[in-house]
C-alpha cells in the first residue's frame, strides 16, 4: 500500500492520539478525533490482488502421462485432471479473489475425446472443467477438429462461457455459441475478457469443419472492444488462441490491454513475457502445468504483476471428489475399447522432419488401403513417438487422434512434376510412398529437379496416376503439394483405420524408412 507523507504523518498522528485516550482510561473518542480516524480510512485504501489460474491446449490429457522430457527410467508421471483440480482448489484455499481460466485445444489426444458424453463427443472433458469451476474459456482450432455442432454441444455442457469475439459467421453472428467477451467481478474489481482466435484458423482445421465462418483480425477485434470496455472495467484480458509470437503482436498494436493469457503455441512461460508493459502467460501444453499470475491493483491501476507455473506431479492419496470419479469412470471405458494390443515394435516408432520409418509406414498404409500408386502424409499429422515393444489401440490412436477421412484423387504426370519442384523449393513437412524425386544440387544451392518416377517407372504423360491422402491434406493441397486437388473422392474410412488395419495385418513391425528423394550427380 502506497500513501503521501501526508497520510502516513496523519496516520501517526491519529493513532498517538488514540494511545494518550486509551492509556487515560477514556470511553469515548471526541469527534474530532473521529473525523481524523475516518478519513484516514476513507484515504488509504487496500491494493487488491486477483490470481489468474490458466490452462491451455491440455488435448483431452486428463489422466497423468510420462515426463518425456525426464532421462530418469522409470519416467516419473505428470499432469491429469486430478492433481489439476486439487491444485486449483489449494491456490482458492488461500486466494480467494481467484478465476480460472482456458485457452483452448481442451481436444484431441486421447479417446476420451471420442467418447459421447451427455451429447457431445468428448463432452466429459467440459463436464470434468466444470466441475473444477472454470471461469471462462476460450475455443481452440482442435476444439472445431470435429464439426462446429459438436464444439456447440460441449460448450453447452458447460455452465462458463466460452469466448471468441473474432469468430464470425456471413451475417456477423457468433455460431458456435461463442460470445465476444464476460465481464466477472472479483473483490470489488470488474475483470472483461475477450477471446480471440488465430487468424490461421483455415489452415489448421479440416475446411469442411468451417463452412460460413469467418475469421477476423484479432487486433482490429481487440481494438474495438478495448474501446467499448475500458471505461467500464478496471482490468481488460484477452483470451487467446493464437500463439506467443501474435500475442506480442497484440500487446504492441492494441493498447489497452492490462493480461494475455494465451494458447496454442505450447510455450512454456516460466514467468510473464512483458510486452509494451502487457504480461503474456502460457502454460505449456498437455495438463503438465497449471499457469498461475498474480495482478495488484491499487486505486484502480496495476501496480504489481507476478507470474510463475506450478508443475503437475501427482500426489498420493488426493481426495476423492466429482472430478476424480468422473476421470475414474472414465478411463475404465477407455481401457475397455483401446488396451487391445494390436502389434508388436522391434524398434522404436519415432517422428522425425523430412521422414521416417514411423512416417513411411503411415503413409504406405493410406497407399494400400486406397489401392493407390502414390500417397501423402503431412508430418504434423503424426503426433507421437511410440517405443518399441506391444502396440495398442490406444498408442496408436494417440499417434493419429484426427478425425481425418481417407480421400482419392487423381493427378497428372505434369500435376506430379510440379508436386516435385515445390517440394524441393519449399520443403513442405509432408512424406511420400508410391513416388521418388530425383534431384541435383545447382550452383547456387538450389535443387533441380531431374526426374520423377513411381513405383521406380518414369512419368508416363498420357497416364493418370492414382493417389491417396487425408481430406486435411486434401483440403491444403496447395500449402502441402503445391497445386489444387480437383474432384477428390471420400473413402468412408479414416486414416487411423487404415493403419490400425496395416498394424493388424503386419503384427511385427520392423521400422523401416523409405526414402523418396534421390540425389544424383
Amino acid at each position: 500500500m502506497k500513501h503521501s507523507v501526508f497520510s502516513i504523518f496523519h496516520i501517526q498522528t491519529v493513532h498517538m492520539q488514540i494511545y494518550h485516550f486509551v492509556r487515560r482510561g477514556m470511553r469515548f473518542l471526541p469527534p474530532l478525533l473521529l473525523v481524523g480516524l475516518v478519513s484516514v480510512v476513507e484515504t488509504s485504501s487496500q491494493p487488491t490482488t486477483i490470481t489468474f489460474l490458466h490452462t491451455n491446449d491440455m488435448h483431452a490429457s486428463f489422466v497423468p502421462h510420462e515426463a518425456i522430457w525426464v532421462r530418469s527410467t522409470p519416467k516419473p508421471l505428470v499432469g491429469g485432471f486430478k492433481e489439476l483440480a486439487f491444485r486449483i482448489d489449494s491456490v482458492r484455499a488461500i486466494k480467494p479473489l481467484t478465476i480460472l481460466v482456458d485457452a483452448g485445444d481442451v481436444m484431441t489426444g486421447n479417446p476420451i475425446s471420442e467418447i459421447d458424453y451427455r451429447g457431445a463427443t468428448g463432452g466429459a472433458l467440459y463436464e470434468m472443467m466444470d466441475q473444477m469451476g472454470y471461469d471462462v474459456s476460450c475455443p481452440g482450432n482442435h476444439d472445431l477438429d470435429i464439426s462446429q455442432d459438436n464444439l456447440r454441444r460441449l460448450t453447452k455442457i458447460a455452465t462458463f462461457p466460452s469466448l471468441a469475439a473474432n469468430i464470425v459467421n456471413d451475417r456477423g453472428a457468433f455460431p458456435v455459441n461463442n460470445k465476444p467477451y464476460a465481464i466477472i467481478e472479483r473483490g470489488g474489481v470488474k475483470i472483461c475478457f475477450i477471446g480471440l482466435m488465430s487468424q490461421e484458423l483455415y489452415g489448421l482445421v479440416n475446411q469442411n469443419n468451417l463452412v460460413g465462418i469467418k475469421v477476423l483480425s484479432p487486433v482490429e477485434t481487440a481494438k474495438k472492444y478495448i474501446a467499448e470496455l475500458r471505461p467500464k472495467v478496471d482490468l481488460l484480458v484477452a483470451i487467446t488462441h493464437e500463439g506467443v509470437d501474435d500475442d506480442s503482436v497484440l500487446a504492441q498494436e492494441a493498447p489497452g490491454l492490462d493480461v494475455i493469457i494465451g494458447g496454442h503455441s505450447h510455450t512454456r512461460l516460466r514467468s510473464p513475457k512483458m510486452v509494451n508493459n502487457v504480461p503474456i502467460v502460457q502454460a505449456g501444453s498437455n495438463c503438465e502445468n497449471l499457469g498461475e499470475l498474480d495482478v495488484t491493483l491499487d486505486n484502480g491501476k496495476v501496480v504489481s504483476v507476478d507470474g510463475s507455473l506450478i508443475q503437475l506431479w501427482p500426489g498420493k492419496n488426493r481426495p476423492v471428489s466429482k472430478v476424480s470419479s468422473l476421470v475414474d469412470s472414465m478411463q475404465a471405458v477407455i481401457d475397455r475399447e483401446y488396451s487391445e494390443v494390436i502389434g508388436t515394435l522391434t524398434a522404436d516408432w519415432v517422428r522425425k522432419p523430412g521422414g521416417s520409418a514411423m512416417g513411411s509406414f503411415i503413409t504406405e498404409a493410406q497407399r494400400e488401403a486406397a489401392h493407390a500408386d502414390i500417397a501423402f502424409m503431412n508430418d504434423h499429422g503424426i503426433r507421437k513417438d511410440v517405443p518399441a515393444g506391444a502396440i495398442t489401440k490406444r498408442d496408436l490412436f494417440e499417434v493419429l487422434p484426427f478425425r481425418n477421412v481417407l480421400m482419392t484423387f487423381q493427378l497428372s504426370a505434369d500435376d506430379l512434376e510440379k508436386v516435385a519442384a515445390f517440394y524441393l523449393e519449399k520443403n513442405p513437412a509432408i512424406q511420400m510412398m508410391g513416388m521418388t524425386i530425383r534431384w541435383k544440387p545447382n550452383a547456387g544451392g538450389t535443387k533441380q529437379l531431374v526426374g520423377v518416377t513411381v513405383q521406380g517407372k518414369p512419368l508416363d504423360p498420357e497416364r493418370m496416376y492414382s493417389c491417396a491422402a487425408s481430406d486435411f491434406l486434401v483440403s491444403e493441397a496447395d500449402r502441402y503439394l503445391g497445386i489444387e486437388i480437383q474432384k477428390p473422392i471420400s473413402l468412408q474410412q479414416t486414416v487411423f483405420s487404415a493403419v490400425e488395419n496395416a498394424v493388424r495385418k503386419e503384427k511385427r513391425i520392423t521400422p523401416k524408412q523409405s526414402l523418396f528423394l534421390e540425389k544424383v550427380q
